[in-house]
């Protein structure tokens, strides 16, 4: 199995064993991929031109599916070196009125439901968040970051011991990196 990813004009891989890093208008990625030592055997990933090839020679479905990914994950980044990735985070309350304020390396709630302790989602390096009124952005080159602080975002202001029909306070994902 072979899969060729088409690298755009504007765009630089470089690999380096297991390693691959991506640099480009916005900024540069590094992931290390292949660190499993059967994955190592098996997987192939090279540059050859204006092509980055992952290919494998087994007929493994688990050695497949890895070439697959390795695949995305280097399209994700390409995209996010040369486009960015954003999402937006919803802010909704209905009993108390929750503050929602960026301090240093924290996304810090205040005031979720009548708490006097506030809440904290630390921000992962390399993602930046404005606050406009109700709504949250979220802007950065990786994708995977981005995902998780919405997440951890999210996790952090859910309902737990009250019922989720009475108390839809908290904040949510309304757009995903795309």
């Amino acid at each position: 199995m072979q899969v060729k990813l088409k690298i755009p004009s504007d765009v630089q891989i470089e690999v380096q064993g297991g390693e691959v890093s991506v640099k480009g208008a916005k900024g540069e990625l590094k992931r290390e991929f292949l660190d499993h030592p059967l994955f190592k055997k098996e997987v192939k990933i090279e540059k050859s031109g204006e092509e980055f090839v992952v290919s494998c020679s087994s007929e493994k479905k688990k050695i497949k599916a890895m070439v697959g990914t390795v695949a995305a994950h280097v399209r994700n980044m390409m995209k996010g070196v040369k486009d960015g990735y954003n999402a937006k985070l919803k802010i909704i309350y209905v009993h108390f009125p929750m503050t929602v304020k960026i301090t240093g390396e924290d996304v810090l709630i205040s005031n979720f439901l009548g708490e006097r302790v506030p809440r904290k989602a630390k921000i992962p390096t390399g993602c930046k968040i404005d606050i406009k009124g109700d709504e949250i952005h979220v802007s950065g080159i990786d994708k995977d970051k981005i995902g998780f602080i919405c997440k951890t975002i999210e996790e952090t202001t859910r309902v737990k011991a009250r019922d989720r029909r009475v108390f839809g306070d908290g904040i949510f994902i309304q757009e995903k990196p795309r």
